[in-house]
């Protein structure tokens, strides 16, 4: 008998929603009942038209991705498909739930496998022509791979705690989710986009560069704690940075500097941070009372270089949050399953790409000078001549496509369902019933 690696306990940030049977209602008796009334819900009429190829092909993260943006009309049309094919599957019971009792990959044989097939089915990742075999094969493989993809997350075809979360989740509050966030789109939507536009998706921590109804650009993002949240804002990019000088706001000197400066007395300098009073003079870090708020009067401010929070670039937009766009030096983050990192500004992977674009009509500023000017690390703006408009968006569900359906943790706990909210740092963000306040421009 094959050895199977158990689920470990929540041992990550991302400890997704527990006791989700209970709300769905179907232990190993419901199942029973969904497994009855399957062939029926994967047959019925205007269900939509899942891929029904038999092939490892057929179901694939590859297929998850589209260039249509999340800001379209075919979206929201998308989007509202999807939810009259969960209102199917919610009326035939909904999905079962796959026992999160080992860590499932390629080669495993196990009864539970046969459930996971029935609920990769149910939700269009695995063919209705696929047995009930108990065997994990390639095809189960490809199918856990599209789920995966579809829920931001790694795409390894490997059932394990988080996909089990994400598995288990009822499809009721699937259903929910869609519907809040279709009236978000269509609220969105009542007025014209621009012809080239920046989002930035918070809950899915990614942006979208669009053009003509396109994307032309992904880029990952970091985004704001859970405690210091990126604010949902509408703006235009007016002005974009190299090589910027950091400044700290006053609620990141409170919070990071003066306890950093506490533990390590070298930290400024290790760091290029340089303080000044309001006479525009340099202040010795010594002669500042740390075991006070003393130094949240001064102004605090990083030189450009490699430690720099800016690291190359700054993207500015007026809004009332002095929240940016920006480079960072760690890019080690981007790489992270939950992208919450930050003190709200959004920090930007491959973000020289984005800037490029961004500045590609203004004279002598084409992708070589922008590298010499980095390279150099001399302080340059450039000054867009046309503004491009940005959104901060918080949409967690949505679909380019009728078929591919999209689902994002509601970290920021906005969609109304606790249970949606699967990050354990949501779970006590708002226990004194206060709203978290957005943070006024940090560059961590």
């Amino acid at each position: 008998m094959t050895k199977r690696n158990l689920i470990p306990g929540r041992t990550t940030r991302r400890a997704f929603l527990s006791g989700t049977t209970a709300a769905l209602g179907l232990g190993m008796t419901g199942f029973a009942s969904a497994q009855s009334g399957l062939d029926g819900l994967l047959g019925a009429r205007g269900r939509g038209n899942w891929d029904d190829q038999f092939d490892t092909r057929g179901s694939s993260a590859r297929e998850v991705s589209s260039l249509n943006p999340i800001f379209s009309q075919q979206t929201l049309y998308s989007t509202q498909a999807a939810m009259q094919t969960y209102n199917q599957i919610v009326a035939q019971g909904g999905w079962p739930t796959v026992p999160a009792r080992y860590v499932l990959k390629l080669g495993e044989v196990t009864p539970d496998v046969e459930v996971l097939r029935q609920r990769l089915a149910i939700s269009g990742d695995l063919s209705p022509q696929a047995s009930r075999s108990p065997a994990f094969d390639t095809y189960v493989e490809a199918a856990v791979k599209r789920f995966q993809a579809r829920h931001g997350l790694p795409a390894d075809g490997v059932v394990g705690e988080h996909a089990y979360k994400a598995l288990n989740v009822p499809a009721d509050l699937r259903l929910f989710q869609l519907q809040t966030n279709a009236a978000r789109l269509q609220n969105q939507l009542q007025e014209q986009l621009p012809y080239r536009y920046v989002m930035v998706n918070i809950p899915a921590a990614a942006i979208e560069a669009v053009e003509n109804g396109q994307i032309v650009q992904r880029h990952t993002a970091v985004v704001g704690k859970v405690d210091r949240q990126t604010p949902i804002l509408t703006s235009k990019i007016t002005n974009l940075n190299l090589n910027p000088y950091w400044h700290a706001p006053a609620s990141i000197v409170r919070k990071d500097i003066i306890p950093l400066v506490r533990q390590d007395p070298t930290y400024l300098q290790r760091n290029g941070i340089h303080i000044f009073n309001g006479n525009g003079q340099e202040v010795p870090p010594q002669s500042i009372d740390w075991s006070s708020d003393e130094a949240v009067s001064y102004l605090f401010r990083q030189n450009p270089g490699p430690n720099s929070a800016m690291a190359s670039v700054k993207i500015n937009f007026p809004n009332e949050h002095a929240v940016y766009m920006h480079d960072t030096p760690q890019k080690g983050l981007f790489s992270e399953l939950m992208r919450f990192e930050s003190s709200g500004c959004v920090r930007v992977q491959n973000v020289r790409d984005l800037i490029v674009w961004l500045a590609r009509d203004e004279p002598n500023w084409n992708r070589q000078a922008i590298e010499r000017v980095i390279s150099a690390r001399s302080r340059e703006d450039i000054d867009l001549a046309n503004p491009v408009p940005v959104y901060f968006t918080y949409v967690t569900g949505w679909a380019t496509d009728p078929n591919v359906v999209q689902f994002r943790d509601d970290i920021y706990h906005r969609d109304g369902a606790e249970q949606l909210a699967m990050s354990e740092l949501t779970t006590t963000a708002y226990a004194d019933g206060q709203q978290n306040p957005y943070a006024q421009g940090d560059g961590f």
